[in-house]
């Protein structure tokens, strides 16, 4: 993750989007001679996400495509055609790399929750990881308590969907099992904080 990142809210309004981010990734795949921008118009012009509005579809192909301009050829062939414990976890991956506070809670929270013997996400664990952010970003100071309460939202459902967690509720956390190809392929790239945020380390 890359500190000069600015801290956004943006999963807000984009959280886990799997189903989209899998759909653009064959669709990149299936258009592999186009530039991006030529792409993104492309997919809108095709409708491809079929989202209501013209603005909401723009929005999902703009972070889908994000998203994906941090997987290499071997991570995107997982995320098209891996399992679906394996391609979603790949989705995990690409909002790590490309959201600073949700990486954040997942080195500073869930890994340090599993590593300590206590499984559960409480209310409490998130008020104090926003809490310790508001005190170290003048940005994140700035939000108001509801951004707070969906930014929680949102990131137990992107953990919940991605089976990172047992369910909405209780938040038990549910160690994923991660091939060794792909431990070994993001340790090779260097990548290895990434795999230790979603092990809980190893």
């Amino acid at each position: 993750m890359n500190k000069k990142m600015k801290y956004s809210t943006s999963i807000k309004t984009k959280p886990f989007l799997y189903i989209e981010l899998k759909k653009m990734a064959e669709y990149s795949e299936k258009n592999n001679s186009l530039s991006k921008s030529k792409l993104k118009e492309k997919a809108l012009e095709e409708n491809i996400f079929q989202y209501e509005t013209k603005n909401r579809n723009k929005e999902i192909a703009s972070v889908t495509l994000k998203r994906l301009e941090v997987l290499d050829d071997f991570l995107m062939d997982k995320l098209i055609y891996g399992s679906i414990d394996v391609s979603k976890q790949i989705a995990v991956y690409s909002i790590l790399k490309t959201d600073r506070l949700f990486y954040e809670f997942m080195e500073e929270v869930y890994k340090e929750k599993y590593l300590i013997g206590d499984p559960f996400l409480t209310d409490r664990d998130f008020n104090i990881f926003f809490k310790h952010k508001s005190e170290q970003s003048e940005r994140v100071d700035s939000w108001a308590d509801y951004t707070y309460y969906k930014l929680k939202q949102v990131i137990i459902r992107v953990l919940f969907e991605a089976n990172f967690i047992t369910d909405q509720d209780e938040r038990k956390i549910k160690r994923p099992i991660i091939p060794k190809e792909i431990i070994y392929h993001l340790e090779d790239k260097g990548d290895s904080k990434y795999i230790k945020a979603m092990l809980g380390g190893i």
